[in-house]
């Protein structure tokens, strides 16, 4: 047997030996195994987005500009924090001798309120932070859909484990990246130390704060190119996301035909509509196309035919339109009733794409003006025409 064939063959032995398990998820296996090797198409993916609650997403990249920004607001906010940690602690230090002092309840409220002064600013930046990493990532999105209960998604099985953590892709990177950012940030904070043991050494005999000043920016410094690391790995982890995430939603090309036929009608169903109409037209045309005023035409592909009755309408209106056969059926019904037959490739074009047959163009439709340069064209004709008539008959 094929080796590569054996999480499907194990799945399928499974399935036989459950039916209950057939309700899984096709994502827990290979896209490649469940004959999954088309792309997810984009209403695959729109759907995915808002009716699931799926989109690609790295936890690395909120986790790494979280923690930057935090470190960011503790650099700018040092100095607030170091004023309010000392006032905090004088104020509890002071009052810590008195038994009476301690049973007040107005020692919880200032704990409360020096609480606050110091994880707030950091927390608010967290939070920025956070709404920061998920919507550069997947835009903005509400759904409860991904911590909706189902069922299936809990059903304990061999199989998933299997295929999750034995075969899968992604348990193997994961493992990779945990291992290399504890290798990675274990030799950012070696590489500092090092650079700075003499100085850490000599801080035995340093004034307190001027140690703990020293030893807290060689901690942030570490901190900081940890983060900074952080963030450039998350990038790759999203790159690696996305690309799972696409593989989740390939499609077998049954289901792309399926999804097509939903989204567009059936092919047949198409034909004989496009079939019926063009008939309808054609039954129409032998009466629309002798009253018009001129046909305009592309001069092959396309026709339009337009009539303006000064009794019944203000503006003309566009009385038939047809491509290729049935244009030459207007034009050659045109020629029969002596009606003008004039070539405007762009105008028609344009007015067999966006006028429908029965539109009205009045001054305020995009294409009056052309329509009134296109009569006045037919005008033109009809003078020369009526001259012609009266010199053979003088």
């Amino acid at each position: 047997m094929n080796a590569c064939r054996l999480p499907l063959y194990y799945r399928a032995m499974l399935l036989r030996q459950s039916p209950a398990l057939a309700g899984m998820h096709l994502q827990w296996f290979a896209a490649e195994d469940e004959g999954r090797t088309e792309d997810p198409s984009e209403h695959k993916l729109r759907k995915a987005r808002e009716e699931e609650g799926r989109v690609a997403k790295s936890q690395e990249v909120p986790s790494a500009i979280v923690l930057l920004a935090a470190i960011i607001v503790l650099a700018f906010f040092a100095p607030y924090y170091v004023r309010t940690f000392r006032a905090m602690m004088v104020f509890f230090l002071q009052r810590s001798g008195s038994a009476e002092n301690l049973l007040e309840g107005g020692l919880f409220v200032a704990f409360l309120q020096f609480f606050a002064r110091l994880t707030l600013p950091v927390f608010a930046a967290c939070f920025v932070a956070a709404i920061f990493a998920n919507v550069i990532q997947f835009g903005f999105l509400f759904t409860v859909k991904p911590i909706t209960p189902d069922l299936n998604k809990i059903i304990p099985n061999i199989s998933r484990f299997v295929e999750r953590v034995a075969f899968s892709t992604e348990a193997l990177f994961n493992l990779a990246k945990s291992v290399f950012k504890v290798l990675a940030v274990c030799l950012i904070a070696y590489l500092n130390i090092r650079s700075e043991f003499g100085r850490i050494v000599g801080m035995v005999h340093a004034p307190f704060l001027q140690a703990a000043e020293g030893i807290a920016g060689i901690a942030f410094r570490i901190i900081l190119e940890s983060a900074l690391f952080l963030l450039v790995l998350s990038f790759f982890d999203f790159l690696f996301q996305k690309h799972l995430h696409i593989e989740s939603l390939k499609m077998t090309r049954q289901e792309v035909i399926l999804e097509r036929k939903d989204l567009d009608g059936d092919p047949l169903v198409r034909q004989r509509l496009r079939q019926r109409m063009r008939e309808l037209l054609r039954q129409n045309i032998p009466r629309a196309v002798p009253q018009a005023d001129v046909v305009v035409t592309n001069p092959t592909h396309f026709a339009v035919a337009l009539e303006y009755n000064k009794i019944t309408q203000d503006y003309p209106m566009v009385t038939a339109k047809g491509q290729d056969e049935i244009a030459l059926h207007i034009r050659r019904i045109a020629r029969e009733n002596d009606v003008p037959v004039i070539e405007n490739k762009p105008l028609a074009r344009q007015l067999y794409a966006e006028v429908e047959i029965g539109e009205i163009i009045d001054k305020d439709h995009k294409y009056c003006n052309a329509v009134v340069a296109l009569y006045r064209q037919v005008f033109e004709l009809d003078k020369k025409k009526q001259s012609r008539i009266r010199q053979a008959a003088g």
